[in-house]
């Protein structure tokens, strides 16, 4: 499954490459029938002219001729004239109990037209008389020609909506197994987390663990189950978005997972905003979000470094909001001193089960930004990156 996320953009590459081959061999294809059919009218309707000048030329009619080439002719418009007037038309639309003087409009328009597509063919009616015989091509290779267009835009069209639809299937299928998983372990650390509750109070009751430490230190990992099957429960339900004070929130996020890293990793929060500051946001999963990007960035410094997060006010970038009217934005810009990600690599590390670990499920950034795109309607991003020297996740956040 990794490599075919990996490989994403080629398989989106060599589809489209396969696409356009497939509409230039129809495109070559069609055109390949298009000058046969339109050999094939040139060589009738110079078998026409020849019918017609032998007509003109016979002393008698002969009703093979005349019926079989001359009448025969039912696709193709032409248009017979003496150089000057028009002696005759074929094969033209007409509106019904027109005058004779617009018919000849509509005919001196037709011929107009004929006169750009193809030369005329001269009919020879002896001593030195001529008519000329004016045509254009029938409805049949009209068609025929605008046909491949045709078939390109449907076949484009339906390619579009195929790949609408099977993202949105794909999206529909990857939100029910998150749903699913989230509830699915909310659900199995209810059980033992009661269990721990009812062991807890027991150990404090009792005179044995009366003023032993270790009772609170369970406490205390009582209270980070707590809020571990809190954030699976909101992943599995539509979180509540409240007006939460930015920079506390972020600060206590980095204060619990300060003391729980390791010391040689620096934590600092700048701002750029006042301290009262809100943003809508679910605490327990933002705090999860921050998590798991720290969490990654001291991976990435090999537990050596600093991680800077600094909160600022941004520009709304979208031009369309599901709410109709753009929210105001501020951003945490969580920045390490780790070995940065390759350029290639910068989209891939929010893919499910991408990660450079020898252990671990590539999970985390994936959640993150998943928690923050679809839940907080926000962004997570990478925005800058340099091998060697570090990486800036931008978190955005609506007010």
């Amino acid at each position: 499954m990794i490599p075919i996320y990996e490989k994403k953009t080629r398989i989106k590459i060599l589809i489209a490459v396969l696409a356009l081959l497939i509409g230039a061999a129809t495109v070559i294809y069609t055109n390949l029938l298009v000058k046969r059919v339109a050999e094939r009218e040139q060589q009738q309707i110079q078998l026409y002219a020849k019918a017609q000048q032998f007509t003109v030329n016979s002393e008698t009619i002969n009703p093979f001729i005349f019926d079989q080439i001359i009448n025969g002719n039912t696709t193709i418009p032409v248009i017979l004239t003496d150089g000057t007037n028009v002696v005759s038309a074929k094969n033209i639309d007409m509106p019904l109990h027109l005058p004779e003087a617009d018919s000849m409009a509509v005919l001196q328009q037709e011929l107009a037209k004929m006169k750009l597509l193809h030369p005329p063919i001269i009919v020879e009616l002896g001593a030195g008389a001529r008519n000329y015989i004016f045509y254009r091509d029938s409805e049949l290779l009209r068609q025929l020609r605008t046909y491949p267009l045709v078939q390109l835009v449907v076949i484009g069209c339906l390619a579009i909506i195929a790949y609408f639809a099977f993202s949105s299937s794909r999206r529909a299928e990857q939100n029910r197994v998150w749903v699913g998983l989230a509830k699915e372990t909310a659900h199995q650390l209810g059980t033992p987390l009661s269990s721990l509750v009812g062991w807890q109070n027991y150990l404090r009751d009792s005179d044995r663990f009366k003023n032993e430490p270790i009772v609170e230190e369970l406490g205390k990992d009582i209270r980070r189950l707590e809020i571990i099957t809190e954030r699976f429960s909101n992943i599995g339900s539509v979180p509540v978005l409240k007006d939460e004070n930015l920079y506390q929130t972020t600060r206590n996020a980095i204060e619990y997972l300060q003391s729980r890293v390791s010391k040689k990793v620096v934590f600092k929060i700048e701002s750029d905003l006042p301290m009262d500051t809100p943003a809508r946001i679910n605490v327990p999963l933002f705090d999860w979000v921050i998590e798991n990007i720290c969490k990654n960035a001291v991976d990435a410094m090999d537990g050596r470094g600093s991680i800077t997060l600094h909160l600022r006010r941004v520009r709304t970038r979208r031009t369309w909001y599901r709410r109709g009217t753009p929210p105001r934005q501020v951003a945490v810009d969580i920045t390490d001193t780790g070995k940065g990600i390759p350029k290639n690599k910068m989209e891939s590390v929010f893919m499910p089960g991408f990660t450079t670990k020898k252990r671990g499920w590539g999970l985390g950034l994936a959640l993150a930004k998943r928690i923050i795109e679809n839940y907080h309607e926000g962004q997570l991003f990478v925005k800058w990156s340099e091998l060697g020297r570090g990486t800036t996740f931008r978190v955005v956040l609506n007010q």
